[in-house]
Order: structure tokens, then C-alpha cells, then sequence
């Protein structure tokens, strides 16, 4: 299979044609950042919104985007935006863009840093923060609206823009495809996104050609236990031990269940049970976060907790009633993201050409980050995905950068913007180009 992908790489960057011989893209992005994507960018980093809650992001990202000419539909699975233009016969192409802030303050030391502060779904207020580069990713969004209505008349198809709430809930994408994204709209032939990462260099991208991100599941276990006196367990069954045992033996799932070959995760990220020293409580409450690259292997994963909760807890006698209770969260659960490797080995090739090699680079996965673009490409949609990274920290510090989802977070917006901009309209005129 890499023999093959090699091949048609090679086969395309040397016969496919140059889609922008007769026009400068790249000093177009480069004059539309000066003039409007920079100040758009600092706009909607001191005003991040959470998750399901990006009201004032959705609006200001539908008016740009309508601005061009796009016929823009605003309310799209909560507060969800679609916009659409079509331009002839041809494919249809999705790009996506993801909305949402994250509960954090802000410590970047930025001079635009993020005072906001919002009342979030439980009714208290939180600060927020974009602190994983959503920011980056709409006001890449507008800059490539813009650049596809300038250039009309180079290809031929519709193009879907959309910009998607809760990401960080991996839940807007399930909302967006129930509220009828795929029949009220046009439906895609393919779909395309990108994540500014702190990890690459700025500007620079990695184009994928398989698996991008894994599937996440979050896992609430309710370890029950018959109370008693500390100093007299034998009166009773502690959950803190039992919930311990658990903990332990959830690691063999990984380690004796699955190939080692495959990839997986169990991590237990939080224990809460208990209210004194001396009193053994009746009941420990435990949250995991469970990872994989393989639908197959994220079944095995999930059985594996049921089959440990449950043995874990006859081992220490609890009744039936008193059995440990596993719920899988229905909200914040995704499949793998893969992509449709001829796809990506074409899009990967335009780019390469387009752009030149010295702005492409491969780098080992560092971990099993999720993403809900998965829903948007799942084999039986039909739709064929190029979900691709693009640098956003100078490279001398790309080390020591803070890590998304940190305080400290920060992105170079103007070089990781830019090349977003330009991958991104690249991408979109090679699957709608008539070759």
C-alpha cells in the first residue's frame, strides 16, 4: 500500500497541472492577511465562546462569509453556520472550521489575551480561552470564502463552508449531521479540514494519508461498597478498594486484550469517593478516557471495561444490586479519524507542488488526540476526508511550546493562517478541478 501511495504521489505532483500558474495565490493570502484576516484573528481570539454557546462567533463568521456572495444558513445544529455557493456541474466540496473556545483563563502573555468570561451550561461563569487555535481555524475559513469567490472562474462544483460548534465536546458534528447537513444541503463529495498545531512549525503541514486522530470515549464507572467504620472494614466492602482494583486491572485490557500491535488507551483521570479518614464510604466515582485507532479495537476497549467493572466487583463479593455500574457517555464519544488515502495523496501532492517542499514535514504522532470530523467522513456517508496540521510556533521553540488545552497556549497566527489559507483553497481547487 505505501509502494502504491508513493506512486501515485510521485505520478501526480509530476503530471497534474499548476492550478494557479496564471495568478499569485500566495500574495493574495498574503495581502488579504494584512488588510482584514489579522485583525479578524485578534477579534476572535479576545472574544472566544464556549462550547454550544459561540452565538457572537457564529454571527460575526456568517456575515463575513455572506459578504462574498454565499447563500449563508445560520443555526445549523445549535449554533452552527453553513454557507453555500454554487458554481456549475462538478463535485462538492466541504471545508470545515471548528467555533469553540475552551474554560480556561488565558496566562499566554499576549497583549490580545482573552479576558472573556461566560456562563456556561450549569449556570456559572467561566473564563475563556482559545487555547487549542479554533481561532485560527475561522479566520482561515473567511480567508479561504474569500479566495474561492475570487476565483470562480477556475473551478467548477459547489462549495460548502461550514463552521461547527463543540468540538471540544465532540458533539457538534453529530448535531450539525441531525439537524440534516447532508439533506438539507448539499451533500459532499469530499471534505476538508485542517488543525493549527503547536507542535510543527509555523506554517508548515503534515498531510496524512491515514489515520489523523483516534476515537474518544469518556467512561463513567460508579463503584458502590457497604459502608463502615475505618477501623473495622471487615464490617463492610470499601469501594475505595475495589475501585483501585479496577483502576489496576483496566491496564491488562490494553496490555493482554487487544493485538499489540493495535493502538489504545485507558486512562482513569478521576477518583472521587470518600468523605472522612476513618470512614469506609459506600460509594467511588471514576471517569476514563478511552482511545484507539481502530473501530474494531474501540469495541474490545469498551467490552474490556464492562468485563473488568463487573469480575473486579464479584472478586470482593459485592450482591448483584451493588455491582459496579458502567455508563458510556452518548455526548462526548467519536470514531477514529482516517482518511481516504488516494484523496489525501492527492490533496498532499497539489500542495507539495503548489507550495514547495520546504513547507511540508512529517513528524511521529505524539499522542491520541480525538476529533468529530470523523462523523462528517465516516465510510457509509460516502464522503472521502482530508483532515490535515498546520504549524503555528516558530521553530526554535517548538520544544518547550505549551501544549493545546494549556493556559499558556499561544499561537503564531499570521504564518500558521496564511498556509492554512493557501492548503486549503489548494485542496479545494484540485478535487474540483476538471483533470
Amino acid at each position: 500500500m505505501k509502494a502504491l501511495v508513493l506512486a501515485l504521489l510521485t505520478f501526480l505532483m509530476v503530471f497534474s497541472p499548476n492550478i494557479f500558474a496564471d495568478d499569485d495565490l500566495r500574495a493574495s493570502v498574503a495581502a488579504d492577511y494584512k488588510d482584514n484576516l489579522e485583525a479578524l484573528f485578534l477579534h476572535f481570539h479576545a472574544n472566544p465562546e464556549l462550547s454550544n454557546f459561540e452565538f457572537e462567533t457564529a454571527k460575526r463568521l456568517a456575515a463575513e462569509i455572506r459578504a462574498f456572495g454565499y447563500e449563508v444558513t445560520e443555526g445549523v445544529g445549535g449554533t452552527g453556520i453553513v454557507a453555500v455557493m454554487e458554481n456549475g456541474a462538478g463535485p462538492t466540496v466541504m471545508i470545515r472550521a471548528d467555533m469553540d473556545g475552551l474554560p480556561l483563563k488565558e496566562d499566554s502573555g499576549l497583549d490580545y489575551a482573552s479576558k472573556a468570561v461566560q456562563e456556561g451550561a450549569d449556570g456559572k461563569e467561566y473564563p475563556v480561552m482559545h487555547a487549542c487555535g479554533h481561532d485560527v481555524h475561522i479566520t482561515a475559513l473567511v480567508g479561504t470564502a474569500r479566495q474561492m469567490a475570487k476565483r470562480r472562474d477556475q473551478w467548477s462544483g459547489t462549495l460548502v463552508l461550514i463552521g461547527q460548534p463543540a468540538e471540544e465536546r465532540i458533539s457538534g458534528a453529530r448535531a450539525m449531521l441531525n439537524d440534516g447537513l447532508y439533506e438539507r444541503f448539499p451533500k459532499p463529495d469530499y471534505a476538508v479540514a485542517f488543525h493549527v498545531s503547536a507542535s510543527i512549525p509555523s506554517g508548515k503541514m503534515e498531510i496524512p494519508l491515514d489515520v489523523v486522530a483516534s476515537s474518544s470515549d469518556s467512561v463513567d464507572i460508579v463503584v458502590h461498597g457497604v459502608g463502615a467504620h475505618g477501623a473495622s472494614p471487615h464490617k463492610g466492602i470499601d469501594p475505595v478498594l475495589v475501585a483501585s482494583q479496577i483502576v489496576v486491572t483496566l491496564q491488562s485490557v490494553v496490555s493482554r486484550s487487544i493485538s499489540p500491535l493495535d493502538t489504545g488507551v485507558i486512562t482513569v483521570g478521576a477518583i472521587h469517593g470518600g468523605t472522612k479518614h476513618n470512614i469506609i464510604s459506600d460509594r467511588v466515582d471514576l471517569q476514563l478516557t478511552v482511545r484507539s485507532d481502530d473501530p474494531e479495537v474501540r469495541l474490545q476497549l469498551l467490552d474490556g471495561i464492562d468485563r473488568v467493572a463487573d469480575g473486579v466487583g464479584r472478586s470482593f463479593g459485592l450482591p448483584e444490586e451493588l455491582l459496579p455500574e458502567v455508563h458510556r457517555s452518548t455526548v462526548e464519544t467519536t470514531l477514529p479519524t482516517i482518511n481516504d488515502t488516494p484523496t489525501a495523496g492527492r490533496v498532499l501532492a497539489a500542495v507539495t507542488r503548489q507550495m514547495g517542499e520546504e513547507f511540508m514535514t512529517l513528524s511521529p504522532r505524539d499522542g491520541m488526540g480525538a476529533e468529530d470530523f470523523a462523523f462528517f467522513v465516516q465510510p457509509e456517508t460516502g464522503v472521502k476526508g482530508v483532515y490535515f496540521a498546520v504549524g503555528g510556533t516558530p521553530e526554535a521553540d517548538v520544544e518547550d511550546a505549551p501544549s493545546h488545552h494549556s493556559p499558556f497556549f499561544k499561537i503564531e497566527p499570521e504564518p500558521s493562517i496564511k498556509s492554512g489559507v493557501e492548503a486549503t483553497v489548494i485542496a479545494a481547487m484540485e478535487l474540483m478541478s476538471s483533470e
